[in-house]
């Protein structure tokens, strides 16, 4: 049975292989559809991940917006004829890094328990 550990976890990893297929940057990004498929599979899993952190988990961490990344997730899976690779990129650059940040901190967090 997987606990908050094995998802933060998850999360993690999922952030890492982002940054690592959009590391050559914008214009490679949106030139390869592989690297889309890529980013938004890795973004449709992280989300499904933090879905199934434990709620007391996610009531330490208001800070972090879950409803938008599951929202976002919804949007990844039902309306993916609607996505807007401007927006995920801006998502990829803009938002990314401080939820990467959290993650550790909860990560570490949950390490000292």
């Amino acid at each position: 049975m997987k606990n908050d550990l094995d998802y933060l976890d998850h999360i993690l990893e999922c952030l890492e292989w982002i940054h690592r297929f959009s590391d050559e940057g914008r214009e490679a990004f949106f030139r390869d559809r592989k690297t889309q498929s890529a980013v938004l599979r890795e973004l449709q899993t992280l989300a499904e991940s933090s879905q199934r952190l434990s709620n007391s988990l996610k009531n330490r961490h208001p800070e972090i917006p879950w409803s938008n990344i599951s929202g976002f997730r919804n949007v990844l899976v039902h309306d993916y004829l609607g996505i807007n690779l401007e927006r995920v990129w801006e998502i990829m650059e803009r938002d990314l890094p401080p939820l990467q940040a959290a993650i550790k901190v909860m990560r570490r967090e949950a390490d000292k328990k």
